[in-house]
């Protein structure tokens, strides 16, 4: 019986202004950037914005601005409430740009 091969999980940390902010090893990479699945968002720190943006095969994408410690990142991470037919595995699940770093843990 030939021996199966176990998918190891890499896990990935967001952190900012010195606190993390989502940790998962279900995160999905898309176009060089770890989408963060909701349930492992630490969403204290996220605060819904007005601001937009559209993605050609992804949709329509909406912006959290995080607040730690008196400290606002505006606009510095993104997600897709109903994203197009190519990327629904991605629905909810979180992305971060603006000086968030995300690194292997």
């Amino acid at each position: 019986m030939p021996r199966q091969e176990r998918e190891v999980s890499i896990m990935y940390t967001a952190t900012w202004n010195g606190v993390e902010l989502a940790r998962s090893s279900n995160t999905i990479e898309i176009e060089g950037n770890q989408y963060f699945p909701p349930e492992d968002v630490k969403m204290e720190y996220f605060e819904k914005t007005d601001y937009h943006t559209t993605c050609p095969w992804k949709g329509f994408a909406s912006y959290y601005s995080i607040r730690v410690n008196g400290n606002v990142n505006e606009n510095a991470a993104w997600y897709y409430a109903e994203p197009k037919e190519k990327a629904v595995q991605i629905k909810d699940h979180v992305a971060f740009w603006k000086g968030v770093k995300v690194e292997k843990a």
